[in-house]
């Protein structure tokens, strides 16, 4: 019993000091500036998406629904880049972030904790808000053009279009007034 136990002791402490690396024919140069790029665009995606979902449930005013729709709808465009974000990170051999506190040391995208704001200025914040993230997706696919990294990128540009749509979509609805 006593050899059972300590034989699953060490397989576990195997399994726990395991490397979680994936192989790539990347450089660890290109892994490390892809993965700290895209772990910093992760972090900014999350606080996107929760800034959004705050405005989304606290919206009010004459034109509640639709912004109320319009911000849900942002939101589950900017759920759905979360994963495919961690996953690419995890391909190109780097770790991805594991809390919420990480997301919080690493996010650029400022919080906003008001109690109330107009909703003229939600959907000016937010516009603004992928305005930045437009400009910083932009820089991390310069760093995958330097070190090569073709899917990466092509991911990016999705992902930058979608963004411009919802800055786009978020300047129009704001001239609503």
């Amino acid at each position: 019993m006593a050899k059972q136990s300590a034989s699953k002791t060490d397989d576990l402490k195997r399994r726990q000091e395991a490397p979680l690396i994936t192989p790539t024919d990347l450089k660890p140069k290109a892994t490390r500036d892809i993965a700290g790029g895209m772990n910093a665009i992760l972090a900014d995606v999350f606080a996107l998406y929760l800034k959004t979902k705050n405005f989304h449930w606290h919206m009010s005013g004459p034109h509640f629904r639709d912004y109320h729709l319009l911000l849900d709808e942002q939101a589950d465009k900017l759920y759905a880049m979360t994963d495919p974000i961690a996953e690419r990170i995890r391909k190109v051999g780097g770790a991805t972030l594991r809390s919420i506190g990480q997301i919080a040391r690493m996010q650029r995208v400022k919080d906003n904790d008001a109690e109330y704001v107009d909703p003229l200025d939600m959907l000016a914040e937010l516009r603004e808000d992928n305005k930045m993230l437009a400009a910083r997706l932009r820089e991390v696919h310069d760093v995958c053009d330097v070190h090569r990294d073709i899917a990466t990128a092509s991911l990016i540009e999705n992902w930058i279009d979608e963004t411009e749509r919802r800055t786009w979509f978020l300047f129009e609805a704001g001239r609503r007034g």
